[in-house]
């Protein structure tokens, strides 16, 4: 039955550095009043630890429910149409235990997200084997990488056992957030296919990674996109909830295609935040065998939409230190004229963006970054743009593959960060060599979460405007082309020194 046509949805977009909420109308539009933002630190060290405190993400997500619904409580027009569904967005590949304590179970874990690359002698000895990584692949759509669970889980088996045997229960940070407010909800098949353990076409926990991993298949969440609802106790603190239907969260990338309109065949979807990727919906319907390119991923939007693309690790991170470590000043008007009076590679640097370990296309997680060219002339400001370039070339390279494996041509729509800069999106489609147009809503993940839970009570959102479009200028365009076969070969010439 279909949710009454004045209904809104709420969603939550958890994100590696800070969570959001806000109000959609049926139509998927956002209510920008409604929107609120916490911060939350992510821990890091020389070790390669990446983590979260798993109450951070709790005190954001109470405090960034409660702003939204002071407002809707607040605004007459608003408080009189019913919140007919809970939605999420959550950043993949990122894994919390829980003990067996209660119905919720207890965090005795931090989150260790996909940035954590403790494990990375542990992914390089299950990839030891001849063909499993290739295997695991097929089966899953996930490489046997640090950014997934079953190295994680075999690096924490390894070096504290004893807090590994008192898990009961593994999640994403998705499931475990949704426990403290709602029940009755399952891990979504996006979600899971994240972790690198779900077999990508029977749809259910892959047998031969749990063993790799040291699990049970009890030790994982029941999976499905069935709705919850919100837990009896907090029927008087959140009564606008009560009727609602808590949708599972879904993969931010898949989240990011869906609240960006890239769901046709052809187009793709580009979001460059923290991190960047690029990814194509698929119909798993009409093509139920992930066939992605080695070094692309296969992941799943729903039960019968699978998702292809990859991912890098590092971009806005990147950037962020570039202003930090280079005393750049932070003005973005400043920072934007002089990036967009700069439309060529002139300043002779070459660059690999590996700061975090990098993912897609060759997963080289040995590999740290390089800036090579460096003369007594290079500037702070040459060194943003080197790296900026750097960051899209290997974008190019995931979009050459990825097109390559849908045999065509793509059509990009751009969402995330980089939308607030003209300059970064016309640098982008001179590198990609094609047009690329800004996504008409900025906050294209949080969206998409509201749209899956808008699908779940069978309603049907507009689709957005177009935004603006950006195509390659031919003089960029042929210089970039050649700026990217340099770095690859820079990857494989110091691949080779790393080698010995």
């Amino acid at each position: 039955m279909a949710a009454p046509a004045n209904s809104l949805v709420l969603a939550f977009d958890i994100g590696t550095s800070s969570l959001r909420t806000a109000l959609f109308d049926a139509q998927g539009q956002r209510l920008p009043k409604t929107t609120a933002q916490q911060t939350y630190p992510l821990h890091t060290d020389t070790s390669g630890k990446a983590i979260l405190k798993p109450q951070d993400l709790l005190r954001a997500a109470t405090a960034c429910l409660e702003e939204t619904l002071t407002v809707y409580r607040r605004t007459a027009a608003l408080k009189k149409r019913p919140i007919a569904a809970v939605g999420a967005s959550c950043f993949w590949h990122s894994l919390i235990g829980l003990d067996a304590t209660g119905a919720k179970g207890k965090a005795i874990t931090p989150v260790y997200t996909w940035a954590d690359s403790r494990c990375k002698a542990d992914a390089e000895q299950l990839r030891a084997k001849a063909g499993a990584e290739k295997g695991a692949h097929r089966r899953t759509g996930a490489m046997l990488r640090a950014s997934f669970w079953t190295p994680k889980l075999v690096w924490l088996r390894r070096t504290e056992p004893k807090l590994f045997r008192r898990v009961a229960l593994w999640v994403s940070p998705a499931e475990w957030l949704y426990r403290q407010f709602a029940e009755g909800v399952k891990c979504s098949y996006s979600m899971a296919s994240g972790t690198g353990l779900l077999a990508y076409r029977a749809k259910k926990w892959d047998a031969a990674m749990l063993k790799l991993a040291g699990l049970r298949a009890n030790q994982l969440p029941p999976l499905g996109d069935e709705p919850g609802a919100l837990l009896p106790t907090l029927a008087k603190k959140y009564p606008e909830l009560v009727n609602a239907a808590w949708v599972p969260g879904i993969g931010d990338g898949a989240a990011s295609n869906l609240g960006s309109g890239a769901t046709k065949p052809g187009v793709a979807a580009i979001n460059v935040g923290t991190s960047a990727a690029i990814r194509v919906l698929v119909d798993t319907s009409k093509h139920p065998q992930q066939n992605a390119a080695f070094g692309l991923f296969a992941y799943r939007l729903s039960e019968h939409q699978g998702l292809m693309g990859g991912a890098v690790s590092n971009a806005g991170n990147l950037r962020q230190w570039c202003l930090r470590e280079l005393r750049l000043d932070d003005h973005p008007a400043k920072i934007e004229k002089a990036l967009s009076n700069r439309p060529l590679p002139e300043h002779g640097l070459r660059v690999l963006p590996f700061w975090v370990s990098e993912r897609a296309p060759t997963w080289n997680e040995h590999l740290r970054g390089a800036i090579l060219g460096l003369t007594s002339a290079s500037t702070a400001l040459d060194i943003l743009q080197a790296t900026t370039e750097a960051v899209y070339l290997r974008l190019a390279s995931i979009a050459r593959l990825l097109e390559k494996s849908q045999g065509r041509k793509l059509r990009y729509l751009v969402s995330g960060g980089i939308q607030k800069s003209p300059a970064s999106l016309q640098r982008l489609a001179d590198i990609l060599g094609a047009p690329v147009e800004a996504a008409s809503e900025a906050e294209a993940s949080v969206r998409g979460g509201a749209l899956f839970a808008l699908q779940a009570v069978s309603l049907k959102p507009q689709p957005l405007a177009k935004g603006k479009v950006f195509r390659p200028r031919a003089q960029a365009a042929k210089a970039y082309r050649a700026a990217l076969l340099e770095q690859e070969k820079l990857e494989r010439e110091l691949h080779r020194i790393s080698l010995g």
